[in-house]
């Protein structure tokens, strides 16, 4: 009797999608395409100590659905994917051995499936499991923390993306900070701007039938649009106010860059502000008003402390849109990870794509986990 049919159809996929896909993939060169190279090969060199993990999951759909079994496909779903990682990383050493060079060993379709089917698979059993945000971090970071050891003790040196990593050392550096940047002086107008906006909109019913509609329309404008929207106009300011022109504001670069950002996740923080204050409960503000206090007071005492769960999930959606969106700002001279995604496109170089977009992944889960523990602890602060 199947008890589990998500982790059931997981485990499916993985094993109807494997045989067909390369684990890793082996080219003469960045530039050409590589031949595949079968998890089975792999498996029979160096791939013992993946077995466990995947003997401890294969029942895992037909077993009781106990805590204690939750627990245990968690923990056999976190090791299954540190030990794919080190098994590509093992093998890709091994191929590389006896290759030419100039190859590359790069992570096959095969690979990125089972990894996908590991994560889905972890995160099914911890939200069976119900643990509490901090315990979700905890494994969360101890996960990250072990694939980071991996990568610093050189047993990934063998991938392709590890080396167009080494190759390009301080210039990832150099855009991860500009893409976090980037996402901060998007996100500081977003809320300096937005929570007001929201209280407004939550006030008064006629700013709201305008001010929604309005900020849905910019939602629907392509990123790339809006960058060139925005061209125009900061080109000629920029003409017109050369001081402006020597600060570095101007059609492309970091400020056309910003202003988009800030106006795509404008939506979210208003939303989810006005959200958050319709949602205090009448009774609440009635015993402020009772107690004496002004209109300020209650915003500041009431409202908005009890609003704040629902206002960091705004922030949390918008904080997602720009880490995302940051990307493809690159394309107007922003910098940032998108920088050297593009590059990889523009030069059709997978390994160099995936160097700059595996990090964005990772910013946006991070970005998630920590707006959880935020909107955890609100929930539980005193009143």
């Amino acid at each position: 009797m199947v008890r589990n049919r998500v982790l059931l159809v997981l485990l499916l996929a993985g094993l109807a999608a494997v045989p067909s896909l390369g684990f890793l993939t082996i080219a003469a060169n960045r530039l050409v395409s590589g031949v595949p190279v079968g998890l089975a090969v792999a498996l029979r060199q160096s791939g013992e100590a993946l077995l466990l993990p995947a003997v401890l999951l294969a029942p895992g759909p037909f077993l009781p659905q106990h805590r204690a079994t939750h627990a245990v496909l968690a923990l056999a779903s976190a090791a299954f994917l540190l030990l794919l990682v080190r098994l590509a990383g093992s093998e890709a050493a091994r191929l590389a051995a006896s290759a030419p060079p100039m190859a590359r060993i790069s992570l096959g379709g095969g690979f990125w499936l089972l990894l996908f089917v590991a994560a889905l698979a972890l995160g099914d059993a911890l939200r069976r499991l119900a643990l509490p945000v901090w315990a979700t971090a905890l494994l969360g970071a101890a996960i990250c923390g072990a694939l980071l050891l991996l990568l610093l003790s050189g047993a990934l040196d063998a991938l392709a993306i590890a080396q167009e990593y080494a190759a390009r050392r301080t210039a990832f550096a150099a855009a991860l900070l500009r893409h976090v940047l980037m996402v901060a002086l998007a996100l500081l107008p977003t809320v300096l701007v937005g929570v007001p906006l929201g209280i407004s909109a939550q006030r008064r019913r006629g700013l709201a039938g305008w001010l929604f509609p309005l900020l849905n329309i910019v939602q629907t404008i392509p990123s790339i649009a809006l960058f060139g929207l925005l061209l125009a106009p900061l080109s000629a300011l920029a003409r017109l106010f050369p001081a402006l022109a020597a600060l570095g504001i101007g059609g492309v670069g970091l400020l056309p860059a910003v202003i988009a950002l800030f106006l795509y996740t404008l939506l979210p923080m208003v939303r989810d502000t006005a959200e958050g204050l319709a949602g205090v409960s009448p009774a609440a503000l009635e015993a402020g008003r009772g107690l004496g206090m002004t209109p300020r007071q209650l915003l500041w005492r009431i409202e908005l402390p009890l609003a704040l769960p629902v206002i960091l999930s705004g922030l949390r959606i918008a904080t997602l849109q720009a880490i995302g969106l940051a990307a493809v700002a690159a394309l107007i001279g922003a910098g940032g990870l998108g920088a050297i995604m593009f590059q990889g496109l523009f030069a059709d170089a997978l390994d160099l794509v995936l160097l700059g977009v595996v990090p964005i992944v990772l910013l946006a889960l991070a970005a998630d986990l920590l707006f959880e523990l935020g909107i955890a602890y609100a929930g539980r602060l005193p009143r």
